[in-house]
């Protein structure tokens, strides 16, 4: 069987795809699927999908998607349950991690001003460590390994996700380090080198 060919769309052309859908001749039942199918590729088109009036059933057919590389300058955000966000930038071709296995990352962290605080790049070697045992965030511990409950899937290996962390799954009230301040939402670029 052929395998699924990468999607690259971002949030000005996933607008116009949405728009050329809705106009087609009494929403066929054809249009219906392929704004579906579209939904479950791109994380842009189906935050335009779910920005747009359509109807109401159709949302639960939507999954989380499977491959899709968006665009990384603009790329869209998909918005968790946990009050996470996320966005692919490269969709790995290796591997998931379980939880409990020792992984390899590389990270770029930065306060929503712009701020960078701390990287990996910085310093050389990937961070390397257990994941989902609590010896990081939360935010990365969920972010990494996936949750399937918060539609995130896993990432895999060679695979540079963008998380955004609330402070709940960050470090809270407390901060860190003092580079860290009180209750902040965190962004960080995370590259999974091994698993």
């Amino acid at each position: 069987t052929p395998r699924p060919r990468l999607v690259r769309i971002g949030a000005t052309e996933a607008r116009k795809k949405l728009d050329r859908l809705r106009r087609a001749p009494s929403r066929t039942k054809q249009a219906n699927n392929m704004m579906l199918r579209s939904a479950a590729a791109c994380p842009a088109f189906r935050s335009a999908l779910l920005r747009s009036k359509v109807k109401a059933t159709m949302l639960p057919a939507m999954r989380a998607p499977r491959r899709c590389v968006a665009a990384a300058a603009g790329g869209e955000f998909t918005s968790a349950a946990n009050g996470m966000k996320w966005r692919d930038d490269v969709v790995g071709s290796g591997k998931s991690p379980s939880k409990g296995e020792e992984i390899s990352a590389h990270y770029t962290g930065r306060l929503t001003n712009g701020t960078k605080f701390d990287s990996s790049l910085d310093r050389g070697p990937p961070l390397t460590f257990e994941i989902g045992i609590g010896q990081v965030i939360k935010g990365w511990d969920v972010g990494i390994l996936g949750s399937q409950a918060d539609g995130i899937p896993p990432m895999k290996t060679g695979g540079k996700r963008t998380l955004v962390i609330p402070p709940e799954m960050a470090y809270g009230a407390r901060g860190a380090g003092g580079v860290i301040p009180p209750n902040a939402t965190l962004e960080f670029d995370v590259e999974l080198v091994a698993c």
